[in-house]
Protein backbone atom coordinates (compact mmCIF):
# COMPACT_ATOMS: atom_id res chain seq x y z
CA UNK A 1 0.00 0.00 0.00
CA UNK A 2 1.40 3.29 -1.17
CA UNK A 3 0.17 6.24 1.57
CA UNK A 4 2.08 9.68 1.08
CA UNK A 5 3.99 11.41 3.54
CA UNK A 6 2.60 14.53 4.99
CA UNK A 7 5.27 16.80 3.36
CA UNK A 8 3.81 15.02 0.02
CA UNK A 9 0.02 15.44 0.88
CA UNK A 10 1.46 18.98 1.41
CA UNK A 11 2.57 19.61 -1.66
CA UNK A 12 0.20 17.52 -3.63
CA UNK A 13 -2.25 20.52 -2.11
CA UNK A 14 -0.25 23.26 -3.44
CA UNK A 15 0.21 21.63 -7.04
CA UNK A 16 -3.65 21.22 -7.32
CA UNK A 17 -3.67 25.27 -6.38
CA UNK A 18 -5.81 24.65 -3.51
CA UNK A 19 -7.67 27.73 -2.02
CA UNK A 20 -5.99 28.39 1.43
CA UNK A 21 -9.58 28.29 3.43
CA UNK A 22 -9.99 24.82 2.30
CA UNK A 23 -6.62 23.72 3.14
CA UNK A 24 -7.32 24.82 6.53
CA UNK A 25 -10.24 23.19 6.82
CA UNK A 26 -8.57 19.65 5.87
CA UNK A 27 -5.47 20.20 7.87
CA UNK A 28 -8.28 20.87 10.63
CA UNK A 29 -10.03 17.38 9.41
CA UNK A 30 -6.52 15.82 9.62
CA UNK A 31 -6.41 16.80 13.58
CA UNK A 32 -9.41 15.69 14.34
CA UNK A 33 -9.70 12.88 12.59
CA UNK A 34 -5.57 12.16 13.92
CA UNK A 35 -7.25 12.34 17.63
CA UNK A 36 -9.99 9.44 16.88
CA UNK A 37 -7.55 7.69 15.78
CA UNK A 38 -4.87 7.84 18.51
CA UNK A 39 -7.79 7.19 21.32
CA UNK A 40 -9.28 4.73 19.30
CA UNK A 41 -5.70 2.68 18.84
CA UNK A 42 -5.30 3.05 22.15
CA UNK A 43 -8.56 1.04 23.12
CA UNK A 44 -7.23 -1.58 21.01
CA UNK A 45 -9.01 -0.69 18.33
CA UNK A 46 -6.34 -1.38 14.93
CA UNK A 47 -5.89 1.19 12.71
CA UNK A 48 -3.79 2.60 9.77
CA UNK A 49 -2.74 5.83 10.86
CA UNK A 50 -0.91 6.48 8.13
CA UNK A 51 -3.90 5.96 5.96
CA UNK A 52 -6.39 8.08 7.99
CA UNK A 53 -4.13 11.25 7.95
CA UNK A 54 -3.21 11.08 4.50
CA UNK A 55 -6.98 10.56 3.75
CA UNK A 56 -8.18 13.55 5.85
CA UNK A 57 -5.61 15.94 4.48
CA UNK A 58 -6.12 15.14 0.75
CA UNK A 59 -10.29 14.68 1.30
CA UNK A 60 -11.07 18.03 -0.37
CA UNK A 61 -8.13 17.48 -3.10
CA UNK A 62 -10.15 18.93 -6.35
CA UNK A 63 -12.36 20.57 -4.22
CA UNK A 64 -10.91 23.90 -5.80
CA UNK A 65 -10.78 22.74 -9.35
CA UNK A 66 -14.86 21.57 -8.77
CA UNK A 67 -15.78 24.95 -8.18
CA UNK A 68 -15.39 25.70 -11.96
CA UNK A 69 -15.96 22.41 -13.84
CA UNK A 70 -18.70 21.44 -11.12
CA UNK A 71 -17.24 17.99 -11.14
CA UNK A 72 -18.22 15.18 -7.84
CA UNK A 73 -14.93 16.43 -6.40
CA UNK A 74 -15.31 12.54 -3.74
CA UNK A 75 -15.03 10.92 -7.59
CA UNK A 76 -12.69 12.89 -8.94
CA UNK A 77 -10.26 13.28 -5.91
CA UNK A 78 -10.61 9.27 -6.14
CA UNK A 79 -9.54 9.32 -9.43
CA UNK A 80 -6.58 11.49 -9.27
CA UNK A 81 -5.16 9.67 -6.19
CA UNK A 82 -5.59 6.44 -7.81
CA UNK A 83 -3.62 7.97 -10.88
CA UNK A 84 -0.76 8.54 -8.44
CA UNK A 85 -0.45 5.13 -7.25
CA UNK A 86 -2.58 6.28 -3.84
CA UNK A 87 -5.60 3.52 -4.41
CA UNK A 88 -6.67 3.09 -0.60
CA UNK A 89 -6.26 6.83 0.00
CA UNK A 90 -8.61 7.56 -2.92
CA UNK A 91 -11.10 5.11 -1.96
CA UNK A 92 -11.61 6.74 1.42
CA UNK A 93 -11.56 9.98 -0.19
CA UNK A 94 -14.26 9.13 -2.64
CA UNK A 95 -16.35 8.20 0.83
CA UNK A 96 -15.60 11.42 2.54
CA UNK A 97 -18.89 12.95 1.49
CA UNK A 98 -21.00 9.81 1.89
CA UNK A 99 -19.91 5.92 2.99
CA UNK A 100 -20.41 3.21 0.74
CA UNK A 101 -21.61 1.41 3.73
CA UNK A 102 -23.00 2.67 6.97
CA UNK A 103 -22.79 -0.16 9.75
CA UNK A 104 -24.29 0.17 13.29
CA UNK A 105 -22.01 -2.49 14.38
CA UNK A 106 -18.38 -3.58 14.97
CA UNK A 107 -15.16 -1.35 15.22
CA UNK A 108 -15.13 1.83 13.56
CA UNK A 109 -12.67 1.81 9.94
CA UNK A 110 -10.58 4.71 8.43
CA UNK A 111 -13.15 5.54 6.06
CA UNK A 112 -15.47 5.92 8.63
CA UNK A 113 -13.07 8.09 10.82
CA UNK A 114 -12.85 10.45 8.03
CA UNK A 115 -15.76 10.53 6.82
CA UNK A 116 -17.08 12.03 10.47
CA UNK A 117 -14.01 14.03 10.99
CA UNK A 118 -15.00 15.67 7.78
CA UNK A 119 -18.37 16.15 9.24
CA UNK A 120 -17.03 18.03 12.28
CA UNK A 121 -15.62 20.75 10.54
CA UNK A 122 -17.19 23.92 9.69
CA UNK A 123 -14.37 25.83 7.63
CA UNK A 124 -11.84 25.24 10.01
CA UNK A 125 -13.95 24.93 13.32
CA UNK A 126 -14.56 21.72 15.40
CA UNK A 127 -18.61 22.26 15.49
CA UNK A 128 -21.34 19.75 16.73
CA UNK A 129 -22.46 18.37 13.56
CA UNK A 130 -26.41 19.88 13.60
CA UNK A 131 -24.27 23.15 13.13
CA UNK A 132 -22.74 21.34 10.48
CA UNK A 133 -25.71 19.93 8.88
CA UNK A 134 -27.32 23.49 8.92
CA UNK A 135 -24.51 24.74 7.01
CA UNK A 136 -24.28 22.12 4.20
CA UNK A 137 -28.55 22.72 4.17
CA UNK A 138 -28.67 26.20 3.60
CA UNK A 139 -25.59 26.05 1.61
CA UNK A 140 -26.42 23.39 -0.73
CA UNK A 141 -29.60 21.88 0.09
CA UNK A 142 -32.51 24.13 -1.45
CA UNK A 143 -30.23 25.60 -4.27
CA UNK A 144 -29.50 21.61 -5.40
CA UNK A 145 -33.25 20.14 -4.40
CA UNK A 146 -30.42 17.60 -2.28
CA UNK A 147 -32.29 18.21 0.92
CA UNK A 148 -33.94 14.84 1.82
CA UNK A 149 -30.27 13.31 0.28
CA UNK A 150 -28.65 15.59 3.08
CA UNK A 151 -30.80 14.65 6.03
CA UNK A 152 -30.49 10.80 5.38
CA UNK A 153 -26.46 11.32 5.36
CA UNK A 154 -26.83 13.18 8.19
CA UNK A 155 -29.16 10.24 10.15
CA UNK A 156 -26.32 8.24 9.22
CA UNK A 157 -23.77 10.22 10.44
CA UNK A 158 -25.71 10.15 13.62
CA UNK A 159 -25.69 6.90 13.96
CA UNK A 160 -21.65 6.54 13.07
CA UNK A 161 -21.25 9.67 15.90
CA UNK A 162 -23.01 6.36 18.20
CA UNK A 163 -20.75 3.63 17.07
CA UNK A 164 -17.29 5.77 17.23
CA UNK A 165 -17.74 7.04 20.25
CA UNK A 166 -18.84 3.78 22.10
CA UNK A 167 -15.67 2.55 21.58
CA UNK A 168 -14.29 6.02 23.21
CA UNK A 169 -13.91 7.32 26.69
CA UNK A 170 -15.06 11.06 26.35
CA UNK A 171 -18.23 12.80 24.44
CA UNK A 172 -18.43 13.96 20.71
CA UNK A 173 -19.01 17.10 22.23
CA UNK A 174 -15.36 17.31 24.06
CA UNK A 175 -13.35 16.89 20.92
CA UNK A 176 -12.62 20.70 21.01
CA UNK A 177 -11.18 20.95 24.24
CA UNK A 178 -8.68 17.89 23.45
CA UNK A 179 -7.60 19.61 20.24
CA UNK A 180 -5.36 22.60 20.86
CA UNK A 181 -6.97 25.68 19.25
CA UNK A 182 -3.77 27.40 17.84
CA UNK A 183 -2.74 25.35 14.71
CA UNK A 184 -0.94 28.05 13.32
CA UNK A 185 2.58 25.35 13.53
CA UNK A 186 0.49 23.01 11.32
CA UNK A 187 -0.72 25.83 8.54
CA UNK A 188 3.34 27.05 8.85
CA UNK A 189 4.32 23.59 7.99
CA UNK A 190 1.99 23.07 5.30
CA UNK A 191 3.49 27.00 3.66
CA UNK A 192 7.00 25.42 4.39
CA UNK A 193 5.98 22.45 2.01
CA UNK A 194 4.59 24.47 -0.71
CA UNK A 195 7.64 26.99 -1.09
CA UNK A 196 9.76 23.60 -1.00
CA UNK A 197 7.86 22.67 -3.95
CA UNK A 198 8.09 25.97 -5.83
CA UNK A 199 11.71 27.18 -4.00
Amino acid sequence: MQIPSKKECYQLIHEMEMKDHIAAHSIQVYRVATLLADHLMNQHINLNQDLIQASALLHDITKTRSFQTGENHALTGEHLLTRLGYAQVGNIVRQHVQLDKYTSSGSPTEPEIVNYADKRVLHDKVVPLRDRLNYILEKYGKKLKKEERIRQIWKNTEELENKIFRKLLFLPEEISALLPEDFSEEISAYHKACSQANP
